[in-house]
């Protein structure tokens, strides 16, 4: 059923590139759309018949490049199968909102959707199939085709339906960043299963053998090289001036997808990667990701305040909570001065994070493509009083908008608060000094609503004929269950928690050994 619920995405967008010419492109966002809900169905399926304390679940081997160690391997647990089910959701969102007509932007000659729907449809299936293949790799160098492959299908969505010639500077930068990370994780591998006795690629094997175990500059070059592979694509600070203009240019769709699915590949990957196939030097050098996500965590925030750019604000949030995810991680590999059970924690909060993150961010950039559709541009001082003419897109923004500072009763409250449970114990100071961020974080989105919501009505010259048109059915319907769903993880998280934290105490103990 894994294989299935990967590859069916793929299948269907060669089916729409194979189909006659006859075949309209309106009928392409329709099928995509019906290909995303059976992926979700089959992921509820399978989180149904998930059983938390049994780790790798639904697991699939085949030979690959058997001379070379590599085989196709895929399964999941409790750390991928809450991404996997997030890949799922968003990509339904992006399929819904790619319906919406009546817009300048979006309507065509052939009565609405996005222009060259056909090959919109099937990159982001492509890419669907990319970021679940990832999520479920148990082999490492399966790992890297599919976060390789990423790259590329982002690359041709931003390029081709970003925001003219900026969108194409902007995907060339993503891609020449990203790509030169996956190089480094690429050496970083090849280090891995060269320590391996036998060699192998294969993720269950190299964390049951630990091969780099007293190995001491050897793992510590390793760890150099895939941490900087990881920390490119989620992004880091320093390696995060990529994202603001991938992010600006790109269409709401692929925004959300980037900011939503795409950086967690560079977080899962610390979780799946790093901390149990490197554990001893994970240990050596946690302090250093501490430092690093606390920076990230306070820079980001900063930066975000002072732009006039609401989708760059959003894009620098996104590094502010990324940098959350790497302190908790960091943490969580420093034994002394806490216990099993909040190092625990803080790897629990940091896969909520992502989850969070990936449902809260992915909504809002969703509605910053409301700003573009209607007016053209981005910028916060163009826009007043927009609960006038919209109030269901304020109301749905300032939702959004408390749900991403952690505001209690959504799951970023429950993240957030996990992490800095579980990280406070070893690491005071570095979490204090993150704590600061989320203070920011409200201030400027709190900012961004009170200008843009609030007062008088005033709209930039941009705006098309009709006025500022209030949210569609289908931006409606792509962009409230995604918040509504980080409510119900606000409210209830144990569906969520039951499966997440068996797989943290077991990732913790293989930390720790």
């Amino acid at each position: 059923m894994l294989t299935v619920l990967v590859f069916l995405p793929l299948l269907v967008a060669g089916v729409l590139l194979l189909a006659p010419r006859a075949v309209p492109d309106r009928a392409c966002v329709p099928v995509w759309l019906a290909a995303a809900l059976a992926e979700l169905v089959l992921v509820v399926i399978i989180w149904a018949g998930f059983d938390p304390g049994g780790g790798i679940q639904y697991a699939q081997r085949a030979r690959w490049i058997p001379g070379a160690g590599v085989g196709y391997h895929v399964g999941v647990d409790g750390l991928s199968l809450p991404l996997a089910a997030l890949t799922c959701v968003l990509f339904l969102a992006a399929a819904v909102h790619s319906l919406r007509r009546g817009t300048a932007a979006t309507a065509t000659a052939t009565g609405g959707g996005p222009p060259r729907a056909r090959a919109w449809a099937a990159l982001f299936l492509f890419l669907q199939t990319v970021s679940l293949g990832l999520f479920t790799a148990l082999d490492l160098i399966l790992f890297f085709v599919f976060f390789d492959l990423s790259i590329v299908g982002m690359y041709f969505v931003i390029a081709g339906w970003g925001h003219g010639e900026r969108a194409r500077a902007a995907a060339l930068k993503f891609f020449l960043y990203t790509f030169t990370g996956s190089l480094a994780l690429l050496l970083g591998f090849i280090g891995l299963y060269l320590a391996a006795e036998p060699h192998t690629f294969d993720l269950t094997d190299l964390a049951r053998e630990d091969p780099l175990a007293g190995r001491g500059a050897h793992a510590a070059l390793v760890l150099l090289a895939i941490g900087l592979g990881l920390a490119i694509k989620t992004p880091t600070v320093p390696f995060h001036t990529w994202l603001p203009p991938a992010h600006t240019d790109a269409p709401a769709a692929g925004s959300a997808i980037l900011a939503g699915i795409l950086l967690k590949m560079g977080t899962y990957g610390f979780v799946r990667i790093a901390m149990p196939l490197l554990p001893g030097v994970w240990r050596q050098y946690a302090l250093v990701f501490v430092v690093l996500g606390a920076l990230s965590a306070v820079y980001g925030a900063l930066v975000a305040l002072g732009q006039t750019d609401v989708k760059r604000m959003i894009a620098y949030t996104s590094v502010n909570h990324m940098g959350y995810v790497l302190l908790a991680l960091g943490a969580a590999g420093i034994l002394t001065g806490t216990d099993d059970r909040a190092r625990a924690l803080a790897v629990t909060g940091a896969t909520v994070q992502m989850v969070s993150h990936g449902l809260i961010t992915g909504a809002l950039f969703l509605l910053s493509g409301v700003l573009w559709d209607r007016a053209g541009g981005y910028r916060i001082a163009d826009f007043s009083g927009l609960a006038g003419p919209a109030p269901r897109f304020a109301a749905v923004t300032a939702v959004g908008a408390l749900a991403a500072i952690g505001l209690p009763g959504f799951s970023g409250f429950i993240a957030e608060f996990q992490i800095f449970t579980g990280s406070l114990g070893s690491q005071p100071v570095a979490t204090a000094v993150a704590l600061t961020g989320i203070l920011i974080t409200a201030a400027l989105f709190l900012r961004a609503l009170h200008r843009m919501l609030l007062g008088p009505t005033r709209l930039p010259g941009s705006v098309r004929t009709g006025g500022f048109t209030d949210l569609t059915p289908a931006e409606t319907a792509a962009t409230v269950p995604l918040l509504g769903l980080s409510l119900v993880i606000g409210i209830v998280p144990r569906f969520l928690l039951d499966v997440i934290e068996p797989a943290a105490r077991a990732l913790t103990g293989l930390v720790a050994r």
